[in-house]
């Protein structure tokens, strides 16, 4: 009886079983499946939405987003979401990533720096045009993992630090671009000081229950400033784990 029970019962999961081997979502996608999902993401989720500068679009399509999530979330990397990336951080949706690139259009020979490394995407994006990227961590363990990424990956024009992003980066200083990926309640100082004249800077400014990205440009050593979208993004802290 017991036989015949389990013989029915395989007879009915067979073709379940069957078909989600057969179907890509079950099983790792391949490079190929990656590369279409990355085109569809930059045709559905980027350039639907008003994303137009045909360089930022490019680093949309060829930097392997899934190459920066963690392995059990690699099949959801092309998803129009943030993911987690551990110690209560995310990447960021990649509308926002390319939002982002797009407002500042990070130039081949610029310097641009990133606060917010993250697991190494938004830098690795960034860099894709040619610019000389200097992306500060908080978390350590994360500033490892994205310097990891990028040098697995081969991308040479990143240099990653571990430290806080309040007092960006002096020592190469002044910047073209900033690009601010955690969110304080105003926009440090230190980081309008190390910004070069004529340069640019989008970041996000608020608290978790109301958030702006910021545009600025400094010109003359006066800050324009114009709000540009609501967004949600992590807090950014500083050494003590304040914001």
């Amino acid at each position: 009886m017991k036989t015949t029970q389990t013989a029915l019962l395989w007879r009915r999961l067979s073709p379940l079983i069957f078909a989600c081997m057969s179907f890509p979502s079950c099983s790792a996608p391949s490079e190929d499946a990656f590369d279409a999902r990355r085109r569809a993401m930059v045709e559905e989720q980027i350039a639907a939405r008003g994303i137009s500068d045909p360089a930022t679009l490019d680093a949309m399509r060829t930097v392997p987003r899934h190459e920066f999530v963690p392995p059990d979330l690699r099949g959801a990397a092309y998803e129009d979401r943030p993911l987690p990336i551990g110690y209560g951080q995310t990447i960021s949706q990649p509308y926002i990533v390319a939002f982002m690139t797009e407002a500042i259009r990070p130039r081949n020979g610029e310097k641009i720096l990133e606060i917010g490394a993250g697991s190494g995407y938004q830098a690795a994006v960034l860099a894709h045009s040619g610019a000389e990227v200097f992306t500060v961590e908080i978390i350590a363990p994360l500033a490892a993992l994205a310097d990891g990424n990028l040098r697995r990956l081969g991308i040479a024009n990143v240099r990653v630090r571990h430290g806080d992003g309040h007092h960006g980066w002096l020592e190469h200083a002044p910047f073209d671009a900033i690009v601010v990926t955690c969110a304080p309640d105003n926009i440090p100082p230190d980081l309008v000081a190390q910004l070069r004249d004529g340069g640019r800077m989008i970041i996000p400014v608020g608290d978790a229950t109301s958030q702006q990205l910021v545009f600025l440009r400094k010109n003359g050593g006066h800050i324009e400033k114009q709000s540009v979208l609501p967004v949600r993004f992590v807090p950014m802290t500083g050494r003590d784990g304040r914001p």
